[in-house]
């Protein structure tokens, strides 16, 4: 210890102490070359980890169905068009293309494409009635989905 004590203060006799205070002297000498070196990652995790809390409250994209008093009180498979999030296809979901955000996606490296789906609705639905549903695929983030039924 006295060796590396030596070579931190040019004195052969610091203690403990001393070294101690050598250390958070050299640590505060380079604490900013540091950050300098190595920029702050919290955006990037952010934009990482938003997709994957798409079930947060608040956050189910809505869906309007209009069905016949018929289907209501019968019960209807219908084909919809559903909005679902999926990896945007010009920034490979980076969100940005070298230094500049990715306009197809916004900078959220996420974009939102049409995916046909049959929903079954059960019979005597009444106006009004919403239902959930979640959507998965093994390449992109899940996507909440609220059917909302409007009966004409």
């Amino acid at each position: 210890m006295g060796t590396s004590a030596y070579r931190l203060s040019g004195s052969a006799t610091t203690d403990v102490a001393g070294v101690s205070l050598l250390r958070a002297d050299f640590a505060a000498a380079f604490a900013d070359d540091v950050l300098v070196a190595f920029p702050s990652a919290a955006g990037v995790v952010d934009r990482m980890r938003e997709p994957f809390l798409v079930d947060r409250p608040g956050e189910a994209l809505p869906v309007d169905v209009v069905l016949s008093p018929r289907q209501a009180l019968l019960g209807a498979t219908l084909p919809l068009d559903v909005p679902i999030r999926c990896t945007c296809r010009a920034c490979g979901g980076r969100g940005e293309s070298w230094s500049e955000p990715c306009a197809r996606c916004a900078g959220s490296g996420v974009e939102m494409r049409r995916h046909p789906v049959l929903v079954s609705l059960p019979s005597r639905v009444t106006d009004g009635s919403c239902f959930g549903m979640v959507m998965t695929s093994r390449l992109h983030p899940s996507t909440r989905i609220t059917v909302r039924v409007a009966i004409r």
